[in-house]
């Protein structure tokens, strides 16, 4: 069952290694909108290329050097096409509007598509339980290609790393299982992923978003002192808000404060930077803090605001979260009118996130 070729010149990029459990998902999802699809495998011995060649004929063996960008850049290369949507093996695509998305590829030929990612955080996708990302997946090779060996990122070739990327919004969304695992199988990732960011760090002893991400890694493994040990240190490198790495630093150094007990430290985070910080994400977690300390007026207003917020969509869970706050203050409150409205929002929320 090879893919049925789109129109769109648009080629899908997948790098494997032992993914039988995920990768059919991810390739049937891709068939049904008939794009090319490239595997390259850096090293299985499942059945992971048997599987995948029910759906492409385009496979291709990569020894791994504990570097995706290189593996991603590898399966590019061996693209028909010049754009690339990169995908992960236990991630699929949900929806695709591939008419407003072609349209977009000939209007930005230049630049770099930025589309969301639901981040399922159970084994449940129909329970509300995720988060969701915006990250750029879309490019074109000819102008475009990876860098960094862990947590990859898109770089117009001749710049430098943080140089800021022209994007728009492509009309794609994503579902990633890749947090939905047991504790085991997410202990043996990070590590994997601290043992490359680590050896990072003696390359590029002076890399920030090295230090972000190994706090992500510790956070997630719950070494709390360790991942803020990284935050710190990432933040003292860079603490420019412009960048969408630094405000994700932020709420989860606010977070993992707040975790960890230290919660006058993520209070004096949270205020230092509350005008700089303008995403929906930043906002909801100063107002945690807020609702917590028993400011719940103050953090109501938050609430409303991060609800509001053009990134809103963003919050995943975290809208529900705004949602119950609102109810129960304007409850304690006694305003019954406004305790209704906000408890329909609730419910249309999560019947919406449902689905």
């Amino acid at each position: 069952m090879k893919e049925k070729m789109t129109e769109l010149p648009i080629s899908v990029c997948i790098i494997a290694k032992n993914e039988e459990k995920y990768i059919e998902q991810c390739m049937r999802s891709v068939l049904q909108f008939g794009f090319e699809i490239v595997l390259c495998d850096t090293g299985s011995e499942d059945n992971t290329k048997e599987i995948a060649k029910k759906y492409t004929d385009k496979i291709y063996d990569f020894a791994w050097c504990a570097d995706f960008s290189s593996a991603r850049n590898f399966c590019a290369e061996r693209a028909t096409n010049n754009w690339i949507l990169v995908l992960d093996c236990d991630e699929r695509i949900q929806t695709i509007d591939t008419t407003a998305l072609g349209k977009l590829i000939y209007q930005f030929p230049h630049s770099v598509g930025k589309l969301t990612i639901k981040n399922l955080l159970n084994k449940n996708d129909k329970d509300v339980d995720y988060d969701t990302d915006e990250i750029v997946r879309l490019y074109n090779k000819k102008e475009y290609l990876f860098v960094q060996p862990i947590h990859e990122q898109i770089q117009r070739k001749g710049t430098v790393n943080d140089a800021l990327l022209n994007c728009f919004d492509v009309p794609i969304e994503i579902i990633h299982y890749g947090y939905a695992i047991s504790q085991e199988e997410m202990s043996v990732k990070q590590c994997r992923n601290l043992e490359i960011l680590y050896r990072l760090t003696e390359l590029e002893p002076s890399n920030a978003y090295a230090y972000f991400q190994i706090g992500q890694s510790h956070a997630i493994l719950g070494n709390c002192e360790k991942a803020i040990a990284a935050y710190e240190k990432a933040l003292s490198m860079n603490n420019d808000t412009t960048k969408t790495y630094v405000q994700m630093l932020l709420v989860s150094l606010i977070r993992t404060y707040r975790s960890a007990g230290y919660f006058q430290k993520a209070m004096a985070i949270a205020d230092k930077y509350a005008l700089q910080c303008d995403t929906a994400k930043f906002i909801e977690a100063h107002a945690e803090l807020l609702w917590s300390s028993g400011q719940h007026l103050k953090a109501m207003v938050l609430y409303m605001k991060a609800t509001l917020m053009p990134d809103a969509d963003l919050l995943g869970e975290g809208m529900l979260r705004c949602y119950a706050h609102l109810i129960e203050g304007y409850h304690e409150m006694g305003d019954i009118k406004m305790e209704n409205i906000f408890r329909q929002k609730f419910d249309e929320c999560k019947n919406s996130q449902k689905n």
